[in-house]
């Protein structure tokens, strides 16, 4: 039998859905909602700097960014992601989460208007700029993964909290609709205003110099969700989880939650004092003891997280093929440079409306009834079936456009309606409230590690065998044919390893992370 929860824990476990719920949703949310908007609104405007930094007069088709350049460009914000999870996550569970979390805000704000004053004489100075400052964006936006999810964990009830953490990263999927819809206005904006021929009619003219502000305006848009709740972020009180469990701080729990529940609490601080002196509850990270209990369950959201974004990142691989033919994007040459804007975030809107948002909502309505190993699960096996089904038949589908799409769809609907959502909400249950930011960190650093090698590691693998065929300034690779079929292999492992993470649909987060013990749980000093 469990030891007696405290009074304050066990409101917020069995308190009903109330607005404090919904007002932590949004602001964790808004704060996915920027990270998503940042991380995804530079593949909407590669393009255009490639135009604007790379053409090279005479040639048959407009600039690209180099290989080197769009890697840089692009991944730089993955790896300060990377080292932001690791690094803010063990600072939350130090510091606390409230004073951390208004510090990643801060960051974010502050380099996303800084992405769109990227200076330089050069095109090599703008894109050095620019790549430095969506560094410490990463930076930023990597401490916003173990933080907002361990808040809404912290914050929610027992019986909803799958579905309020999964609607925090939900946000994600608005965010990068959001992205496409900042970038269809702006790029629309200019291209009234600013008309010009496509590049086949008149190469010099096809971009105009003020396509420079466009790029500019849609990064650092993304500080405008993020400042909205920068007020409200400071207002929040610290969760009575890091209060009562880890700062030890009984009295100041019951005061902050009093406030949010409009209820009086006992500040029970003997009981505390005997929890926080209990075995279960003084093991560190690198102990035995942690190996013994959270070992496996580390694994297994470290291991699925990075199985996971290999494949979801790497649906750059063949993006562009879909897109193309369907006829969304027609050939470069074809349009203007500002015209190459608006109809790559016309892709990207449509993608995220048909696939990309529904999924995640898919996952907010069904977590807390199927619970997360099921649909885990499921999305991986669903993954795995797809990526197969477009992959074994690829030569097929370069003619059959219809089916081609729908398997490109349902790939990522299942993504995102599966381990997508998954693997954000059981990190932030099922590890003790003193490492529990820690392990969240870890586990989404090993996730954003796959999506490195799924976004730039495949997009070389995935290069033609013949090297007349590849893509300009990259090395011949595997194909992408078997570049598909190993990433169905990887979901597939993906499945495999989800028999690590247990379940904690339906338990407290002192239940799930094994923090109550019976009345033979042993007591230091007793």
């Amino acid at each position: 039998m469990a030891r007696d929860q405290l009074q304050v824990l066990n409101a917020l476990d069995v308190a009903k859905t109330q607005l404090y719920h919904f007002t932590t949703i949004v602001i964790a949310g808004m704060g996915f909602f920027t990270d998503a908007y940042d991380l995804f609104s530079i593949s909407l405007v590669a393009k255009l700097l490639g135009r604007l930094y790379y053409t090279k007069a005479g040639a048959p088709k407009p600039g690209v960014l180099p290989p080197s350049v769009s890697s840089s460009v692009t991944g730089v914000a993955l790896v300060g992601t990377l080292i932001g999870q690791l690094f803010f996550g063990w600072l939350g569970d130090k510091m606390g989460r409230k004073k951390v979390y208004g510090l990643t805000l801060l960051i974010m704000i502050v380099c996303s208007i800084a992405s769109g004053f990227s200076f330089g004489h050069t095109p090599k100075g703008v894109m050095a700029s620019l790549c430095f400052f969506r560094f410490w964006l990463g930076f930023g936006i990597g401490g916003d993964y173990p933080l907002s999810a361990t808040i809404m964990a912290e914050y929610a009830n027992k019986k909803t909290r799958g579905a309020f953490i999964a609607a925090v990263f939900a946000m994600q999927g608005m965010g990068i609709l959001f992205s496409g819809i900042i970038s269809l206005i702006v790029s629309s904006a200019f291209d009234r205003k600013f008309h010009r021929p496509t590049y086949e009619q008149n190469p010099a003219l096809s971009t105009p110099p003020e396509a420079d502000y466009v790029w500019r305006i849609v990064l650092m848009f993304g500080a405008l969700p993020a400042a909205l709740t920068f007020y409200w972020r400071m207002k929040m009180p610290e969760t009575a989880r890091y209060t009562a469990l880890v700062a030890k701080n009984a009295k100041q729990a019951a005061t902050d939650m009093g406030k949010v529940l409009n209820v009086d609490f006992e500040a029970e601080e003997e009981k505390v004092e005997k929890i926080s002196r209990g075995k279960a509850n003084n093991f560190g990270l690198f102990s035995k003891e942690f190996l013994r209990r959270h070992g496996l369950h580390l694994f297994g959201t470290t291991s699925t997280w990075f199985l996971l974004d290999i494949a979801f990142y790497s649906q750059n691989l063949f993006q562009k093929d879909v897109l193309s033919a369907i006829g969304w994007i027609p050939p470069a040459k074809t349009m203007s440079g500002l015209h190459e804007v608006f109809r790559i975030a016309k892709a990207q809107t449509l993608i995220a409306l048909c696939s990309t948002v529904p999924g995640y909502w898919f996952t907010v309505a069904f977590i807390d009834i199927m619970g997360r190993f099921a649909i885990q699960l499921m999305g991986f096996f669903f993954m795995t079936v797809f990526m197969f089904a477009v992959a074994i038949p690829y030569e097929h589908w370069k003619t059959h456009h219809l089916g081609f799409v729908m398997m490109y769809a349902l790939t990522f609907f299942f993504a995102n309606f599966g381990p997508n959502a998954t693997t954000f909400v059981v990190p932030a249950e099922i590890f003790p409230a003193r490492l529990r930011s820690t392990c969240h960190g870890i586990s989404a650093a090993a996730g954003k590690a796959g999506a490195i090698i799924g976004a730039y590691g495949f997009l070389y693998a995935a290069q033609n065998q013949d090297k007349a065929k590849t893509d300009a300034g990259y090395p011949p690779g595997i194909g992408i044919k078997n570049a598909l079929i190993i990433l169905g292999c990887i979901n597939a492992l993906g499945m495999i390893c989800t028999f690590a993470v247990p379940e904690s649909n339906g338990k407290s987060l002192e239940e799930a992370s094994q923090e109550t013990f019976g009345d033979d749980d042993e007591v230091e000093g007793v």
